[in-house]
């Protein structure tokens, strides 16, 4: 009977064991199966960031036609060989982005995932979602829809309509001006640094990535508080006309004293972002 206790014994903790290496085995494919969709996710981000850049550059050049705004890069890509492939590629990054982002919403644990960081990537899932969407509609061939210009007046307007749809925007206004503004300071005090694994990198590539972030961050963010400041103004002249989407903002800085030079500034800024999300894809801790 002894015998018999011991043996059972046994192969009981054979089986937790069992059970035990097949969860954690299970865990950690299901773990690397999401920091491979975060990276495309950055993939993505980087292509549409570098070409938006680039649209803007031609634009202040004046030798571009097209919008530089995501719809603006979707023509681009949609124009080049292979173009409906790439599309789709698009399509597939940012679904990858929207299931990372949720899945450190609601999946990832530790005490410093606090719930405003949960919220944060909650917020960032759901923006990639349409943003999927958006591009699987236009790869299918649902049209060059709606440019970013004239979405940002619509939605203004339809807000401006409602109770309190003055004060609405003007927050939503003010809530972006704050959101570009802490993008230019964490970038500009090398926040992001703490975000990816510098020990696998030489100096020299540190240096260059650490300059990409600085640089593309700034950039970002002065294009996000822009556009708030024009949905601000909205609000208060209770005009949805002086809403702007992306394009409409970078063309707005070649009317300040800077002129076209400004712009070609925040153009080559928002091309070292997407350099930065290309690098975030390679070294970015996930």
């Amino acid at each position: 009977m002894l015998w018999g206790g011991l043996v059972t014994s046994s192969h009981a903790r054979s089986r937790s064991r069992g059970r035990g290496a097949g969860s954690s085995a299970g865990r950690s494919a299901e773990k690397e199966t999401l920091n491979a969709a975060g990276r495309a996710g950055f993939v993505a981000r980087g292509v549409v960031y570098v070409l938006i850049g680039a649209l803007a550059i031609q634009m202040a050049l004046g030798s571009g036609g097209q919008s530089a705004d995501r719809q603006g890069a979707l023509d681009q890509v949609a124009a080049q060989p292979f173009g409906k492939v790439m599309l789709w590629a698009l399509v597939a990054g940012f679904g990858c982005m929207a299931l990372w982002r949720a899945s450190r919403a609601v999946l990832s644990r530790g005490p410093k995932r606090k719930a405003g960081s949960r919220l944060l990537d909650g917020g960032r899932a759901i923006f990639y979602g349409f943003v999927c969407w958006g591009t699987a509609v236009f790869a299918a061939g649902g049209g060059q829809g709606s440019s970013g210009n004239a979405k940002s007046k619509d939605w203004t307007a339809t807000v401006l309509k409602l109770s309190y749809g003055q004060v609405l925007v003007g927050a939503g206004g003010c809530l972006l001006i704050g959101i570009g503004a802490v993008l230019a300071t964490r970038a500009a005090l090398r926040k992001f640094l703490r975000q990816l694994d510098l020990g696998a990198m030489s100096r020299r590539t540190r240096q260059v990535v650490t300059g990409l972030g600085v640089g593309g961050g700034v950039a970002r963010g002065i294009v996000f508080a822009a556009a708030g400041v024009f949905i601000l103004v909205a609000a208060v002249r209770f005009d949805a006309n002086e809403a702007k989407g992306v394009d409409a903002t970078l063309r707005s800085f070649t009317h300040t004293p800077a002129g076209p030079g400004l712009l070609v500034a925040v153009a080559i800024g928002l091309i070292l972002f997407g350099a930065f999300s290309f690098a975030s894809a390679r070294w970015r801790r996930l």
